[in-house]
């Protein structure tokens, strides 16, 4: 999907940035497909158990799903700018303060999405190397952290590279 200004103009994403935004947009694909398994799962559920025969294990499914949908579609909600952000006092702000503020914001929540991927991949080894798996259906548990720290990585990126673009917005003002 094509970034607008604010007025509706169509703004050029720079090459570099193009493939970031094509993993954030095939990661939400994904979270999409999460979504309709877990719809179809609970709703396969609620209409088993009318006959006394529920699905064994839904409930993790569920939960497990619900890390896939969360982390998967971190990077596409950022993209398409789907964050809440209140934006009060910044809209009295001159450009060229906007484009910094908004290069420094997305620079620390890079940041911190880095530190989150790093901990979710050393969480998910240790998980891994355990042997941890769920409660009822036995499934690993590493591969959904793996996950969680993949969503994070790629929302860095996105992030990072939206730190780069305002930054040089702000330069041009």
């Amino acid at each position: 999907m094509p970034e607008t200004c604010k007025d509706g103009r169509l703004l050029r994403m720079p090459p570099q940035g193009r493939w970031i935004h094509r993993i954030g947009y095939g990661f939400n694909s994904v979270a999409a497909g999460a979504i309709v398994i877990m719809m179809l799962l609970t709703c396969a559920d609620v209409v088993l158990r009318l006959f006394g025969r529920p699905i064994l294990g839904t409930y993790e499914m569920v939960g497990f799903l619900g890390t896939v949908i969360i982390a998967f579609a971190l990077a596409y909600t950022s993209i398409e700018r789907g964050h809440i952000a209140v934006e009060i006092l910044m809209e009295r702000l001159p450009a060229k303060i906007q484009n910094t503020i908004e290069g420094f914001n997305n620079l620390i929540g890079a940041g911190l999405f880095l530190l989150i991927a790093w901990q979710s991949s050393v969480y998910g080894w240790d998980l891994r190397t355990s042997g941890e798996v769920s409660l009822t259906l036995a499934i690993p548990t590493y591969p959904f952290v793996y996950g969680i720290a993949a969503g994070c990585a790629i929302l860095t990126l996105v992030l990072a590279a939206e730190s780069i673009r305002a930054f040089k917005r702000a330069a041009r003002k």
